[in-house]
């Protein structure tokens, strides 16, 4: 069986160069086997012109050479062997490198014969392939199948030299229409070639939104179901077929390449943030590397206060836009940005009392995410610890009014009339009721799907505000205007004095009524059971009305389960006056 499949492709080998050997009249005298193809060809014709063939005609005894190693295999040797023969063929950008690699492994150079097979092809690199981008981009592209030998020939660094060359000069000085066509034309490359590219054009000074164009480009064109320009799937171009498991496989190693290549190459603010958020849902989807999504999810949480409502929608739902498949990607951005931002010690438009201080990036951050929460409330199946681990991931000092966190748990509560009251808690206490403005206080006073103590905040931080004089904010004041800023500060610090002065106050009236009981003796305990005097049964309801007997504004220290009279707030005045 052997025997007649060696015969068989002798006769096709032989018909493949019966053309050019056999009219000759010669008989052939050498055999040279290509993997499975055999050439019967003439001895004094390659000697003449390939070193490498000479010395193995010298060392064989049988009269047959195998070359399965040829750079090219088949096709290559096939056209040296022509060119031995002096049959005309053509070289073009698309065979000069293989031609130019099988003439270095076959010494065929002008040591041997001027004119030669390697001077042939390296005249027409320098004079023809290496002159246009297009050119030099299919070069660089048949330099990947011949690995390391291209290398060695310096065919890949002229060809990126020349690549980056001219990409900086198109970037600056278009000469087409449309001006990004260049980015277009390297997109066909592998990752690894693309990366060369961008080295050299960052070392060029290419600007970041050049390089930003590239990556864009190859993105677009490499991952086109994924990366749609209007930032959707098209109908039908995702599905979960056998087929499209085969098709993601290779878009996730390109994916993973692209993400491993950014670092060094692409500065972080240089690719527009919304396309970066398109790239970690493909990620998400395409279930790619945990190092691959930490990137991406790195670059957007470096410029979190540039994103919009919508693009963090993108990372969070799928491609219809109908169902959340990833909120920790989220969490991981919004917890990168607090602690870079917190880490750095913020920028202009801080506000806030001592060591609580916001930045004005972090404002902005606050109010996309409070925002983002509001959207995604009304999923039946987001849970109260999913919607607190975003909501929750910044501080409390990023919100100079929780308004819009207050209408986002509403929302939530609305869409999830079932919770119990511990998750209405839970979901409630990433808000501070005392931070609402007076009309959102008004409102949540009056709203029954709230826990009882936010209720209470609300109405007591109203007590304390006309028992000080204030008058209710009807109006609020822009957050970022340095008077507000000001303003808030004073009343908060305020606040707390007077919240620490009627402390202080309840504290002297507890040991004032602990005295009158230890002078009246232990006559009045052997007589019976005490009956409470007026002052310490008033101090004990006021200290349970007291949302701050803790010394904190936060919704956790209020006691739950408290009866609380709201029908006699006025004896508050006469208790402590």
């Amino acid at each position: 069986m052997a025997l007649s499949s060696s015969s068989s492709r002798l006769p096709s080998a032989m018909e493949r160069t019966g053309q050019w050997i056999l009219s000759q009249d010669i008989q052939t005298d050498i055999i040279i086997d290509i993997g499975d193809v055999s050439f019967p060809l003439h001895k004094f014709i390659l000697v003449a012109k390939s070193g490498y063939i000479r010395r193995k005609i010298m060392d064989s005894d049988d009269g047959r050479i195998n070359l399965s190693e040829v750079p090219g295999g088949v096709e290559a040797f096939e056209k040296a062997a022509k060119f031995c023969y002096g049959v005309n063929f053509e070289i073009s950008v698309h065979n000069v490198v293989v031609l130019r690699c099988a003439a270095e492994y076959l010494e065929m150079t002008e040591r041997y014969c001027e004119g030669n097979l390697a001077g042939r092809t390296e005249e027409f690199l320098a004079q023809a392939a290496l002159k246009t981008l297009p050119g030099a981009v299919i070069l660089l592209q048949s330099c990947e199948d011949l690995l390391p030998m291209a290398e060695e020939l310096q065919i890949v660094k002229r060809c990126v030299d020349t690549i980056s060359s001219k990409a900086c000069n198109e970037a600056n000085f278009p000469t087409r229409i449309p001006p990004e066509w260049w980015a277009a034309e390297l997109a066909a490359l592998s990752p690894a070639s693309l990366q060369k590219i961008l080295s050299a054009m960052r070392f060029r000074a290419a600007s970041p939104k050049s390089l930003a164009t590239v990556v864009a480009a190859y993105a677009e064109r490499n991952l086109p179901d994924l990366l749609p320009l209007a930032g959707a799937a098209r109908p039908g171009t995702l599905s979960d077929t056998a087929a499209a498991a085969d098709l993601r496989s290779p878009q996730r190693a390109l994916l993973e390449s692209l993400a491993a290549l950014l670092p060094g190459v692409v500065p972080d603010d240089a690719l527009p943030i919304g396309f970066v958020c398109c790239l970690l849902r493909a990620a998400i989807f395409l279930t790619a590397s945990a190092a691959c999504r930490r990137e991406l999810e790195r670059r957007i949480s470096v410029a979190l206060d540039q994103v919009t409502v919508a693009n963090l929608l993108v990372v969070a739902l799928d491609y219809a836009g109908k169902r959340i498949v990833d909120l920790d990607s989220v969490r991981r951005i919004v917890g990168g940005f607090v602690e870079r931002e917190m880490g750095g010690g913020g920028g202009g438009g801080n506000y806030g009392v001592g060591a609580v201080w916001c930045s004005a990036a972090i404002q902005r951050v606050a109010r996309i995410v409070d925002a983002f929460v509001g959207e995604i409330a009304t999923d039946k199946d987001l849970t109260v610890h999913k919607f607190a681990s975003i909501a929750g991931a910044l501080p409390k000092s990023a919100r100079r009014f929780d308004d819009d966190l207050y209408r986002a748990v509403d929302i939530y509560l609305k869409a999830h009339p079932g919770l119990h009251e511990i998750e209405r808690e839970k979901l409630c206490s990433v808000m501070d009721p005392l931070k609402l403005t007076y009309d959102a206080r008004l409102h949540a006073s009056q709203n029954n799907r709230l826990p009882l103590q936010i209720v209470l905040q609300a109405l007591y931080y109203d007590q304390l505000k006309l028992r000080s004089g204030a008058e209710p904010e009807n109006a609020v004041t822009p957050p970022n205007s340095a008077a507000a800023a000001r303003a808030g500060a004073m009343a908060d610090a305020s606040l707390m004095r007077e919240n620490e002065a009627l402390r202080s106050e309840l504290t002297r009236m507890k040991l004032c009524l602990s005295e009158l009981q230890r002078s009246q003796g232990t006559s009045g305990l052997k007589a019976g059971p005490k009956r409470p005097t007026f002052f310490s049964s008033f101090s004990k309801t006021l200290e349970k009305l007291n949302p701050f007997r803790h010394g904190s504004k936060d919704t956790a220290s209020i006691d739950d389960g408290v009866g609380v009279d709201l029908t006699k707030p006025r004896r508050r005045r006469f208790s402590i006056g």
